[in-house]
């Protein structure tokens, strides 16, 4: 019986009375002894009675070191179904497991057959996951639970979880809905301590009432001990928690010594066999333990015992018996214990250093390969455990240097920055070689997120990868000569560093069309090698391997040739989203979605923008989760929705301007001026780009402002500042006569008509190839039949602006659209308003999903490249289907052709 928790359990009962129509997940939170526990068994009696499925796992804290143990607990009842799987799901899934040796699998392909299995379970029958001391799951099976839980509101599957206070949430789990447990009301409190068999005075009831503040455990426990001995004066002031532990410690003291041993072996080896706990024991008393030992102290209710483990009632027990020992009683357990397990290498490595009291070679290399195993697995955050304790057990500096380096690396390889650099503080430079030195240095170049140092750090990048080289090491130059590149990207250092930069890329690349070469000519020197660049693109193809792919993306972007990225992008996307590498796929997004406004390909754009922002966010990201919050303040200032991309521009300027990245802010004034240009502001839209165009502004970038040449033109003309917007233009031109970047070239044609009063540039600049371009070409129409308007060529201009009304309307613009009408009323022309598209009412990642659709693939298929499950995919149709006036998956084409 639950005493006072009517209103949790009426929560959760809701919680399971709608899991037929959507899923949920709810973590509880609370101090020892708070009644998670006795929740989560209540909740999985109410989803039994109602004949739901109950699966049920719980964090053992001798576990957590183990790769996916947690994860195995969970699923293992259901892996006969692991075949059905798609391939790459069902190999990620059993390398994590370790029962197939494929490679490193990608940790969200195993999260997503995860999902998948459990939904497939779920659509038998509707189905309760329960986890219990979360805080004490291996970090894999938390990380994948976090992508479970996210993604359940479609599938009939409720996900509660337990946690215990003070423990940290894991970031995988935040943002989850939680429920915070309190002690029990006084009569409730009153209630349970009068169910129990103790018969307490009344002012020791009082007292207890006073002391337990309405923990369950505690008025539960203390009666045991508050009749046996009088409360210390002192004890108000210890915790609760500390109480409980002494009162759980007293009873122990009174069992046999044997005993004694074997709850100290079973708190050292929670959630052991019994077998194994029994041998240890054995080990560490010198004489034979048989299972009546265990009888005093499951008689005293400190565990069970069953065939499978040897359980605490409750984790406190677990910490005052072990807390209760000697340092050298737990050295002792430990080590028979790892003697025990030596048939299990990982579990082994762990008991050794558990019970090492001083740094031991041996035992730094047997971690060292468990962590090599852990990282076959996917494990990756196992692996950098062991790599740490490995490194503080090493007795050779240079060998701790070179694994806590290792640790580091993969740590940030994981998106831990701040552990990697906690790790990398305990790193002396002096025990590492020229090479492990320079591998020191390019970890701090990646974590340095703040301000950079310009020109003195990207020379000095340069000149570790000559050393680099000169040692042999020529995949770590290329990484600094890359992240040199990458620099003079973000913040412009001068060209004498970019020219240094480019030099010694091209010493080290042989292959003239290496992606990785291109990538860096185009981020270093995008002007003087931007001929080269898109001469050596037009001739490729996209590679199968998508990180090649996606650097002759980024070389296409960083060079203006977005009509060449645009392929790549697209490739190296299916490729990494084939590939389980979502936090690559996150930045190509970015990309993508710029690159698709200026193609004026509105729907893949906001579907990339949202999707990168979604990823970047989960696989923690920040400063791509703003870029993407950028792009979509862009698209909104287009579409016309100003509060929209006032708040997504606000959101991403609070993470961007911190990290005083030129071309981050940049685009952030690009996409305020657009906006504020799309809604007829002139003088703010100009206020906000001239800072790119202004040479020590920190928004100020000499490329990126090539993509809002024809925004600032037409900002500076109405106004007013005509003459000053050509003077920046004329520095342009000195660039547009070294490279012949599309981008570029079709800002400039249009900057010049409009800033001119001159037909002839007017048509000029329409003549030229604009079928890449659509934006582009329905501006220039605007502009031009606005310009014969107002010289009173009224007939003429009727022409070029019904254009441009037909191509805003054609792609989705409605500011541009009614600017358009506006103009061709001024002309005596009426001009009726044009209905919203159908497509305007579905959300970005609704447009996806449809067009997915549209193109013939199968729900799983969509599920599969979004990272959704089939069922989420089929309720985003079941939705679509009403927005889009149709009633079946073969209308969806015809529905969204020629939609914008």
């Amino acid at each position: 019986m639950l005493f006072g928790r009517e209103h949790e359990m009426k929560v959760i009962e809701e919680l399971l009375d709608q899991v037929g129509d959507r899923g949920s997940a709810l973590l509880l939170r609370g101090e020892p002894g708070i009644g998670k526990s006795a929740l989560l068994g209540a909740a999985a009696c109410q989803a039994g009675a109602r004949g739901t499925t109950v699966l049920s796992a719980a964090g053992v804290q001798s576990e957590t070191h183990l790769p996916f143990a947690g994860l195995h607990q969970l699923l293992w009842p259901m892996l006969d179904s692991v075949d059905e799987l798609p391939a790459p799901q069902r190999e990620a899934l059993l390398s994590a497991f370790g029962v197939a040796e494929t490679g490193p699998p990608e940790f969200f392909l195993i999260a997503l057959a995860a999902l998948n299995l459990l939904g497939e379970a779920a659509a038998r029958r509707p189905l309760l996951v329960t986890i219990d001391d979360v805080q004490w799951l291996d970090i894999p099976t938390m990380d994948v639970l976090g992508f479970v839980a996210r993604r359940v509101a479609s599938e009939p599957v409720v996900l509660l979880m337990a946690l215990l206070d003070p423990y940290a949430t894991r970031p995988a789990v935040c943002g989850l809905p939680e429920m915070c447990l309190t002690g029990l009301d006084q009569a409730a409190s009153e209630a349970l301590l009068d169910a129990r068999p103790t018969r307490l005075s009344p002012g020791l009831r009082r007292r207890v009432l006073a002391e337990a503040a309405g923990n369950p455990l505690a008025l539960a426990e203390l009666p045991l001990t508050a009749d046996e001995e009088p409360l210390a004066a002192n004890a108000k002031l210890l915790p609760l928690t500390v109480r409980l532990e002494r009162a759980f410690a007293q009873r122990a003291t009174d069992l046999p010594a044997v005993t004694q041993t074997l709850l100290l072996v079973a708190a050292a080896d929670d959630g052991g066999k019994p077998a194994d706990v029994l041998a240890a024991t054995a080990a560490v008393t010198g004489m034979p333990a048989t299972a009546s030992a265990l009888d005093p102290a499951v008689r005293a209710g400190l565990v069970e015992a069953g065939p499978l483990a040897v359980r605490f009632r409750h984790p406190l027990i677990r910490s005052a018996i072990y807390q209760m020992a000697g340092p050298g009683q737990r050295l002792a357990a430990h080590a028979a214990l790892a003697e025990t397990h030596a048939a299990d290498p990982d579990r082994r490595a762990w008991h050794r250093a558990a019970a090492s009291g001083r740094q031991d070679e041996r035992v730094a290399a047997e971690l060292e390969a468990v962590a090599d195993r852990a990282r076959a697995r996917g494990a990756i955050s196992v692996a950098v455990e062991a790599l740490h304790r490995s490194g503080e057990l090493s007795e050779d500096p240079a060998l701790r240097g070179e694994r806590l380096l290792r640790a580091a690396e993969l740590a940030f390889e994981l998106g831990g920055r701040d552990l990697a650099g906690e790790l990398l503080g305990h790193v002396q430079p002096g025990d590492l070689g020229l090479v492990e030195r320079a591998r020191l240095t390019w970890l701090h170049e990646m974590l340095e997120e703040g301000p950079s140092e310009g020109a003195p750090r990207s020379r000095r990048l340069v000149e570790l990868a000559a050393r680099c080289e000169a040692e042999g090491a020529g995949s770590l130059a290329l990484n600094f000569v890359r992240a040199a590149a990458l620099r003079c990207w973000w913040s412009d250092p001068g060209p004498k560093t970019r020219l240094g930069v480019v030099a010694a890329a091209e010493r080290l690349h042989v292959d003239g069309d290496d992606p990785e070469l291109l990538m860096i000519l185009a981020s270093a020197s995008p002007v003087e090698r931007g001929a080269t660049v898109i001469e050596r693109l037009s001739k490729l193809h996209a590679d199968a391997d998508p990180m090649a792919t996606r650097l002759l993306g980024m070389a296409s972007t960083f060079v203006g040739a977005f009509d060449l990225a645009t392929g790549f992008l697209t490739t190296a996307i299916a490729g990494l989203r084939a590939q389980g590498r979502l936090g690559l796929l996150a930045q190509t997004l970015v990309s993508h979605a710029y690159v698709s406004v200026r193609q004026t390909d509105w729907t893949a754009a906001m579907c990339a923008a949202e999707e990168a922002e979604r990823l970047a966010r989960e696989t923690g990201q920040p400063r791509w989760a703003a870029a993407a919050r950028v792009t979509m303040a862009l698209l909104s200032g287009l579409r016309g929705e100003w509060d929209a991309a006032g708040s997504f521009a606000a959101e991403a300027e609070r993470v961007l301007v911190p990290m005083a990245s030129s071309a981050d802010l940049a685009l952030l004034q690009m996409a305020r001026g657009v906006t504020a240009l799309c809604a007829g502001q002139h003088a703010e839209a100009y206020g906000h780009l001239r800072r790119m165009f202004r040479v020590g502004d920190p928004a100020y970038h000499p490329v990126i402002r090539w993509w809002a040449v024809d925004d600032f033109a037409e900002a500076a003309a109405g106004a007013g500042h005509a003459e000053e917007a050509r003077a920046a233009l004329a520095e342009l031109e000195k660039a547009a006569a070294l490279t012949p970047s599309p981008l570029l070239h079709v800002g400039l044609r249009h900057a010049h008509a409009v800033l001119a009063d001159s037909d002839t540039l007017y048509q000029a600049a329409l003549d030229a190839d604009l079928s890449r371009w659509p934006m582009a070409r329905g501006r220039l129409l605007l502009a031009y039949g606005a310009w014969l308007r107002r010289r009173r060529r009224v007939v003429e201009s009727r022409v070029p602006l019904r254009a441009a009304r037909e191509v805003f309307d054609a792609l989705g613009m409605p500011p541009w659209a009614e600017r358009a009408r506006q103009e061709l009323r001024a002309s005596g022309e009426a001009a009726d308003r044009r209905d919203p598209a159908a497509s305007d009412r579905l959300s970005a990642q609704e447009l996806q999903i449809a067009r997915l659709a549209a193109d013939g693939l199968s729900n799983r298929e969509i599920g599969q490249q979004l990272y959704l499950s089939h069922r989420t995919v089929g309720t985003h149709l079941y939705r679509i289907f009403p927005k889009l006036g149709i009633t079946s998956r073969a209308q969806l084409r015809e529905a969204l052709d020629g939609q914008p």
